[in-house]
């Protein structure tokens, strides 16, 4: 992962300007850089060197006095390069961002909706002097921006703005800011191509594209890793690059000491596939000692996410402290696509596809910013091939009764899509789903329920959940979360839409914890 911070106005002096980056030094350690922009203002670049290893793949690119700093991964950027190049373009050095200023010098904004990217970036616009800014469709790449010091601001993470605009506002995915409005120039979510295939046609569909997204997310200049938590999604990431790469993958998992449900099942994946495998364990004082760090870089106090962060970050760490891996592939994306437990409930298709577009237009606010922020904390680069848009468009267009569990488990399509060709252990392709939070080992979630019990044995509680706007916090658990959040990020509550539950208006879905073990349909996940 990279930084990437923009400002036009004339409110701010450079010693000010400099003065954020160190906020998020751990997200781009290799490299920083600064240019300053004509009419007042600032970009800067901290750089984590993935494609382009040498100092000619360093931001901001500059091309016709147009300035921009990205943080992305371009796929496909080589045969853009070449096309380019056979128009005339030169390019100093092989990052992928670098065709950027040449592909907008051609097209202008209409350049983000032909990109196969997840990125996030601010340009400068030398003719009308204009700063523009863009988030990939998705969100995978965070991107925040707001108002203050007499213009606007915009960063990859929220800390860096926080106590100087009046709100931070999290950049909508799908859009570019052209200087003075938003534009959206991508909706993933909207569904609008209907497929029209056989059940084996789609899941030959769903294959194929899975593949080549797992496939185009094998391009690094620097060493590769693999989530595992030995469920579904994760595990068809690993079983694809073990194909496809001519060395064992390395592979890491994490579990509480005390019932690691996950690292079973991601042992008996990675054996599987002969893969080189690392397991992490957890501990309360582990849990203890770093939940207010996790918030504070999350910028979040949702529930669920933070649940799931707890593993995922400490892991991270532990690869950034004992190896080299610098880009983690994982499997963040699947669910809102294929459906959660709870998604069992929908009452009719059209529910089940209004709750799935739901979640899309809202991810960036959940799995992957807990995804990025995990891993770009520990200065490693996150890639979500589930995340990808050929595959995300296909998905999200296929028909939602056949994506419902009407076959009496849950991702049938995408199980069905790789239950020929011996890709995982039929024991692991037709696992029920477990979540995270709950299969990193039941005992976490308890000992952080218990946590919140220790930090609010009185009677008021509630009173304290009262006092905060927007969401107010509903549970012992979640108000601690807002605490520790506000001591961050005070008064910016509204960074994210709402908690991660379960839709109440579905029967056997009114329910007050966003763990699956609560819903009636749990039975044997998690174990």
């Amino acid at each position: 992962m990279c930084t990437v911070l923009g400002f036009q106005g004339s409110g701010m002096t450079r010693p000010e300007f400099e003065a954020l980056l160190p906020r998020t030094q751990r997200r781009g350690p290799d490299a920083a850089r600064l240019a300053e922009l004509p009419g007042g203002g600032f970009l800067a670049f901290q750089r984590l060197a993935i494609m382009g290893l040498n100092d000619k793949g360093m931001q901001p690119f500059s091309l016709d006095g147009n300035l921009l700093v990205c943080n992305g991964e371009i796929y496909g950027f080589r045969t853009l390069r070449r096309r380019l190049e056979q128009e005339g373009c030169r390019f100093a050095g092989e990052s992928d961002c670098e065709v950027l200023l040449p592909l907008y010098r051609k097209l202008g904004p209409a350049m983000f909706r032909t990109l196969d990217a997840e990125f996030a970036c601010i340009l400068y616009d030398a003719q009308s002097g204009r700063l523009l800014a863009a988030r990939d469709p998705i969100g995978i790449r965070p991107l925040f921006y707001g108002y203050a010091k007499g213009g606007i601001a915009f960063a990859s993470e929220a800390c860096s703005l926080a106590g100087w605009v009046d709100e931070i506002r999290p950049f909508p995915p799908g859009h570019y800011y052209d200087g003075e409005r938003f534009v959206c120039y991508r909706n993933i979510a909207a569904a609008d191509s209907p497929v029209h295939s056989s059940l084996d046609e789609i899941c030959t569909g769903i294959r194929e594209r899975l593949v080549a997204a797992v496939e185009k997310r094998l391009d690094a200049d620097a060493p590769l890793g693999f989530l595992l938590s030995g469920g579904l999604d994760s595990s068809l990431v690993c079983a694809i690059a073990a194909r496809r790469l001519d060395k064992p993958i390395r592979t890491f998992a994490i579990g509480m000491e005390e019932d690691p449900i996950d690292l079973k099942y991601a042992r008996q994946v990675a054996d599987y596939l002969g893969a080189e495998h690392t397991e992490i364990r957890m501990t309360p004082a582990l849990l203890r000692e770093n939940l207010e760090e996790v918030i504070g870089s999350l910028a979040s106090y949702d529930i669920t996410t933070v649940r799931a962060s707890m593993g995922m970050y400490l892991l991270c760490r532990a690869i950034h402290e004992t190896t080299d891996v610098r880009v983690l592939l994982t499997g963040e994306v699947s669910d809102e696509l294929f459906g959660y437990k709870y998604t069992d409930f929908a009452p009719d298709a059209a529910s089940f596809q209004a709750e799935s577009q739901k979640r899309m237009r809202e991810l960036y606010a959940y799995d992957v910013l807990r995804a990025d922020r995990c891993i770009a904390d520990n200065s490693i680069e996150a890639r979500v091939p589930f995340g990808d848009l050929e595959f995300v468009d296909y998905v999200m267009n296929i028909d939602p009764a056949l994506k419902m569990n009407r076959w009496g488990k849950g991702k049938y399509l995408l199980r069905r899509a790789f239950a020929e060709g011996g890709w995982l252990p039929d024991e692991i392709l037709w696992r029920e789903k477990a979540a995270f939070s709950d299969a990193v080992g039941h005992s976490m979630v308890d000992y952080l329920k218990e946590m919140a019990e220790i930090a609010f044995p009185d009677k008021n509680w509630k009173d304290k959940c009262a006092s905060y706007a927007p969401n107010p916090p509903f549970t012992k658990e979640s108000l601690l979360y807002r605490q520790l959040f506000e001591r961050r990020y005070p008064g910016q509550g509204s960074m994210i839409p709402g908690f991660w539950m379960p839709n109440p208006a579905w029967e056997g879905c009114r329910v007050d914890d966003p763990s699956a073990r609560v819903l009636s349909n749990y039975g044997a996940s998690g174990q």
